[in-house]
């Protein structure tokens, strides 16, 4: 059911199915459909495949600062009635002990880039946390 990455897979093989292979997310697992008759090689190479497949999907939705700006900007209008004042905010690969920081005198926003493949809404919530703090400083 797992593997080396992160993700954890779980293959289902089927006699119906003839040549194709199919992946989807369901509840955190990747489902990999494959045909009965494919070997184990086969198999591992479907299953790499697919994983590759959704990571690069998964990450290339937010990759850039100005998908995270956008985002931030929408969570700030719809959760926050516009309140939060943003200088900027983007990606960084240097917190490796919190998710997100706030600088309060110029309302910048830095992001851990380790929350680029976590469910929408737990990025969400940090996005919002963070916005938070441009205008109630401090966790009091």
């Amino acid at each position: 059911m797992s593997n080396s990455s992160h993700m954890p897979v779980k293959v289902i093989r089927s006699a119906k199915r003839k040549r194709t292979v199919a992946a989807r997310l369901n509840a955190g697992v990747l489902e990999v459909r494959i045909p009965g008759w494919m070997n184990k090689r086969e198999e591992d190479d479907a299953v790499a495949d697919m994983l590759q497949r959704v990571t690069k999907r998964t990450v290339s939705q937010r990759t850039s600062d100005e998908q995270l700006a956008q985002r931030a900007q929408e969570l700030n209008v719809k959760v926050l009635d516009n309140k939060a004042q943003v200088g900027s905010i983007r990606w960084v690969s240097n917190q490796n002990t919190r998710w997100g920081s706030t600088s309060i005198a110029t309302g910048d926003i830095r992001i851990s880039d380790r929350l680029q493949k976590v469910p929408d809404y737990v990025l969400d919530s940090v996005i919002v946390h963070e916005l938070t703090h441009t205008f109630i400083p401090g966790h009091s």
